[in-house]
């Protein structure tokens, strides 16, 4: 699913994205395979739900974030840690933040990697049309390493700036 995500962020751009249907063809030309589309287009939808949540939610502004067991668990330090410098350098929001751990903690992974955090980052700022940094988005571009099937059928995600 996540190449799937990285799919959409090289091709379209988010008004230009189509309609769940003729994505999904356009999507099974590409070479997805059907239970790939099915799980992106899933949780594409959770992320426009997500949107109109954004927007009736006050931002926090220096709101610390305390993690529960279970994002603990599926969240690693890395990850947390990435989320708060993109918190801490004002490239997301309270709003955002939050944003990116409930699409994060979507995915079926046990422990979701640094890399697929980057891509969920990615489609979310790229959903809601949000502005980062140059930097920040060719750290988000930049491949950290390699990063091991999870056993769930997809293949290994690289993101390379060209």
């Amino acid at each position: 699913m996540i190449d799937i995500l990285v799919y959409l962020f090289e091709n379209y751009l988010p008004d230009a994205c189509p309609e769940p249907e003729v994505l999904a063809r356009k999507l099974s030309a590409a070479g997805f395979g059907s239970d790939d589309i099915s799980a992106a287009l899933s949780w594409l939808d959770g992320l426009a739900g997500n949107e109109a949540r954004r927007c009736d939610s006050p931002a926090l502004a220096g709101s610390i974030r305390i993690y529960d067991e279970e994002e603990q668990e599926r969240l690693p330090v890395a990850c947390r840690g990435f989320i708060a410098f993109l918190e801490q350098h004002g490239d997301v929001d309270v709003p955002l933040r939050e944003a990116i751990i409930e699409r994060a903690l979507a995915l079926p992974d046990a422990e979701i990697s640094l890399d697929r955090l980057k891509v969920i980052v990615l489609a979310v700022i790229w959903r809601y049309r949000h502005e980062v940094d140059a930097l920040i988005l060719e750290e988000l571009l930049a491949e950290d390493g390699e990063e091991e099937d999870s056993g769930s059928g997809e293949g290994v995600t690289r993101i390379l700036l060209n």
